[in-house]
């Protein structure tokens, strides 16, 4: 299950990448994105993540590349990101990921509720501390499609301006504004209310909808029924 997860996270990962670097082919971004397929290709192999180490290992270092790729993907001057950083987040791009982050999370944590499932049984993450590990490792495919993607939305189409964020607090964070954070969410739900393809079904249904099949297809893959297959964007 961790390694499906994992692997579901690299491959939306890739997916906006290419898609973003259509027009700018950027050759730092095209390598990258050579990477990310390396890693895929190595997760998908038990003999190299036959622990959780290992498969954290791998999820680790793609999202090093990811992110570093990223970066080189905001065209708006105002939006530098040397980092991904987020115990605090330490500039405007790192707390709109980090906002973006905990909104998802919350969609992912009450529908697991909604589900009947126990969402501090996870299978990716997990330490001593107890925490909703299960919406960690549910949220992790939907990161690159609903917020990463919308976070680039925002920043490069210049719906938001670095004056919509407050000067770093002691601890050195960096947070919106609260008039910005009003046009943040708005701009999350219509994200998270889009609608998509979803394999089987003759309808698109919206990103939430999604999320919550998702964790019905995770469920039955709990009882035996099927295999858990991660959701992955084709475009």
């Amino acid at each position: 299950m961790a390694r499906e997860i994992v692997q579901g996270k690299i491959g939306n990962s890739k997916q906006l990448l290419l898609r973003l670097n259509r027009k700018r082919q950027l050759p730092e971004v095209a390598a990258a994105i050579d990477g990310l397929s390396q890693d895929l290709e190595a997760v998908s192999q038990p003999e190299k993540t036959a622990t959780l180490d290992q498969i954290r290992g791998y999820e680790g270092a793609a999202a090093a590349r990811y992110f570093a790729a990223l970066s080189k993907l905001i065209i708006n001057p105002g939006f530098p990101m040397t980092q991904r950083a987020f115990h605090p987040p330490i500039d405007p791009i790192n707390s709109l990921l980090s906002f973006g982050y905990t909104l998802l999370y919350n969609n992912v944590f009450s529908l697991l509720l909604a589900e009947g499932l126990n969402p501090y049984l996870g299978n990716l993450h997990g330490a001593e501390r107890p925490k909703a590990y299960l919406a960690f490792d549910l949220m992790e495919e939907f990161r690159s499609i609903i917020v990463d993607s919308f976070v680039m939305k925002l920043v490069n189409k210049k719906i938001l301006s670095p004056t919509d964020f407050s000067y770093p607090n002691q601890a050195g964070g960096v947070y919106l504004t609260d008039p910005a954070r009003r046009i943040f969410l708005k701009h999350f739900e219509a994200r998270i209310c889009e609608k998509t393809s979803y394999p089987d079904l003759k309808e698109q249904v919206s990103y939430r909808r999604v999320i919550q099949l998702q964790i019905q297809q995770y469920s039955k893959a709990l009882l035996g029924s099927q295999i858990y297959k991660t959701f992955r964007r084709t475009n």
